[in-house]
Formats: C-alpha cells, structure tokens, sequence
C-alpha cells in the first residue's frame, strides 16, 4: 500500500487526511484515484468496504475552484449511503467547498435551503435529485464532476431511467466515474451511452464471491426455538458489534423489543421508520450500541466500521442477499463471523448459498436449555418459504424514489429492500 502523499494528491488533502488517520491508500484508491485525477472517466468494479468512497471523494477535493454553483454530483441508491458519504466528505472539504445532501422522506424545503447557500458537492439520491431538478430548484449546469456509486444496487432497485435523465442533462465535458460491486450488463450499455474513452478498473474477486476473511457458520431448530438460539448464540460468541438480519419489518420490530426486554441493547431499523429514527438508530450503532436489528434495507450501503458479526435470524432465500449482509462485516481487512439460523425445512437455501458464494459453512451446536422459554411476543408462523406472513397494508408513498423502490418490490418477490 502507498501512502496516500505518493499518489498524486495535494498537500492539503493529505493533511487533511493525516488529521482522520487516514495514511494508506487501499487497492482501490492507489489504482483509481491517480486515472481520475487525470480527468478520465472512470469504471470501477469492487466489493463493498474496499474504500471506494475515498477513490472518487479525492479526486473531487482535489480541485479545490471556488464555485456558486454545485461542481459535483455524487449519485447513490439510499439515504443511508448518501448521509455516510457527505460526513466523511465534510471532514475533508476545505473552507471554499460546501457539501449538501438530499434524500426523499425528508423535507424537502429544508434541502431546498441548503442548496439556495451554494454547496459545491450535492450527495442524493435519483428520486429527489430529480424532483429538485424539476422544480428548478436544482441546477446541473456546471457539474464537472459526476459519480454513481453502487451502480448495480441502483439498478435493482429501478433507477436505471432516472439516472439517465440525470446524466443527460449535466454537461457532456463532465468528467464521470461509475462505482459498482457487479458490472450487469445494462450498468455496462449506460457507461457506454454516457462515458467518454473510459478506463476499466477491476479490483479484487467478484462480488458473488463472501469475503474469505469471514468465518460462515449456522445451527439448525424449529422455528419457535429461533429467539432461544439467537441468545444462546449471543451468549456464547459475546459479538462485539452485529448486524441481526429479519425478512421483514414486523420481525425486526419483534425481535427488537425482545432483545432490549433481556437487557440487550440494540436499536432498530427498517424502511416503516421515519428517516430522523433511522438516522438517530445509525448514530447509535455506530457509537455505542452492540446490536442493530435491520431488514435488507441495511444489507447495502452501510459503512461502519467494527461490525464483527452477521446474524441472519431469518435465512435470506437469495444468495445475493446473503453475500451483500455479510459484506457489513470483514471490510477494510478484517476479519468476520457471519452466523445463519436456519429452520429444520430449509437447508435446501444453504445449499444454495454455498454453491453461488463459493463457501463452506460450519455447523455449530449451540446450548439453547436454558434460554427455551424466552420467546419473541407475537411471532408469526413461517410459511414454509422461510417468510413471515405479514398481512399488514403497505404504506403509500409520495415521492419518486419510494415509488420506484415499491414497484421494483412489486416485479421481484425476493427484493433485497424491504
């Protein structure tokens, strides 16, 4: 690894980074960051936690152009991912740079307000981006610098036309720089429609590849036994900092309450919050909370570092949900545990997993005597799917981007973003 001073950045940034303790450049910002400082459009396929973040944030510091106006557009799926970026960005950003951020579920009149103070970086995500864009309230004029990260996960979710539309209407002279953990080909025709002469950067294993630093095991029991080995599993492993994954809102909810009635702390999150709860149950995690009960909506985009172990208490029935969970865990070199509690009919999904994650899971047998009587209140029966029957309305919803995240849901039984 080289020292972030040997490849190519400015005096200022690299202080600027020292003050963060940031010194070595990982594999993707030493082979990334020296091409986009050349002004070249960028594609770049890598896993998730690999420090894609600061590959094409540097870049973007590095010219350091008083403007009025926003000169960099950084374009991400969620709210999470778009709040993490604009906070490490603005520990770096210099007194002539300002950075704001937009989401949808969120006021819109305030973000409008901090976009009239003129930031130079606007962080969003498509479906405000484009509502502010059509309200006038966002102008694209002057963007030199244009980034899509996670790219793929973008493209799950049925933003595909919305991120055209916002590519065609910044200028052509921008320079772009596409961030995805897997290259579908549809990722691939955009970036040819819409990049100029772009330099192709592969770094490390496929995405559909779990990490090799992270131990994977499971324990099968029946269902009404799943809480039991949770604790059990809890108590013996004593993680540190984990991710508990449910299929859905009303067993993260569940579980939850379960979890903090044993004395465990642990906050929540899933897409039924409102975003200044899942904003609040982040902040938490990230500082002092152990336990962070999620739905899919966590399995992408997060970034906080310390999570030493995946906890799936519901069997993902999709491999590609099973690699981006565990994918919080073991990032940036470290090492992981990622642990599945599985019912007695549904050992045909670990086969699965195993086969298209390339991996071998450890059984483990797990004490669960003396936690059998403490169960989750309420808990529905499975079906023998694995899901929960949840028959609960959805909520509507009035923007853009929740529109397309529902439709997406409604074409894809297995939506990794509930």
């Amino acid at each position: 690894m080289k020292d972030f001073s040997e490849i190519g950045l400015k005096p200022h940034i690299v202080e600027a980074l020292n003050k963060i303790n940031f010194v070595k450049a990982t594999d993707v910002q030493e082979r990334a960051i020296p091409i986009a400082l050349q002004g070249k459009d960028i594609i770049v396929k890598a896993k998730t936690g690999t420090g894609k973040t600061l590959a094409f944030l540097l870049p973007i510091l590095q010219d350091n152009t008083k403007s009025n106006t926003p000169v960099a557009l950084i374009v991400v799926p969620t709210r999470e991912l778009a709040i993490q970026i604009a906070e490490v960005a603005n520990k770096l950003v210099s007194d002539r740079q300002k950075v704001t951020v937009v989401y949808g579920a969120s006021s819109i009149n305030q973000q409008i307000q901090n976009l009239r103070r003129n930031p130079s970086i606007i962080v969003g995500t498509p479906g405000r981006l484009l509502d502010l864009i059509d309200r006038g309230d966002l102008i694209l004029d002057n963007i030199r610098f244009l980034v899509l990260d996670e790219a793929d996960t973008m493209l799950d979710m049925g933003f595909v036309d919305d991120i055209e539309e916002i590519m065609s209407i910044t200028p052509e002279s921008r320079q772009t720089m596409l961030f995805s953990a897997t290259m579908p080909n549809k990722i691939l025709d955009v970036a040819k429609d819409y990049m100029k002469d772009s330099t192709y950067i592969k770094v490390g294993d496929d995405e559909g590849i779990a990490a090799i630093k992270i131990k994977h095991y499971y324990a099968i029991c029946d269902n009404r036994m799943k809480f039991a080995t949770l604790i059990s599993y809890i108590k013996t492993y004593n993680p540190s900092k984990a991710i508990i994954f449910a299929h859905t809102k009303y067993a993260a909810d569940e579980i939850y309450a379960a979890l903090r009635n044993q004395g465990i702390e642990s906050v929540l999150m899933h897409g039924g919050l409102t975003q200044a709860k899942r904003e609040s149950s982040i902040f938490s995690f990230k500082r002092k909370a152990r336990f962070l009960i999620a739905t899919n909506v966590a399995a992408r985009g997060l970034d906080i570092s310390g999570i030493s172990d995946i906890i799936n208490f519901d069997v993902p029935d999709d491999p590609v949900i099973y690699v981006h969970r565990v994918g919080r865990t073991a990032r940036m070199d470290a090492h992981g545990r990622a642990f599945t509690i599985v019912g007695r009919n549904q050992s045909g999904f670990l086969d699965d997993i195993e086969y298209a994650a390339r991996i071998k899971m450890e059984h483990i047998n797990l004490d669960i005597e003396p936690y059998k009587n403490i169960r989750l209140f309420g808990r529905r029966e499975e079906s023998h799917s694995g899901r929960f029957n949840d028959r609960r309305p959805n909520r509507g919803f009035d923007n853009r981007e929740h529109q397309n995240r529902r439709r997406f849901e409604g074409n894809n039984r297995h939506s990794s973003y509930r």
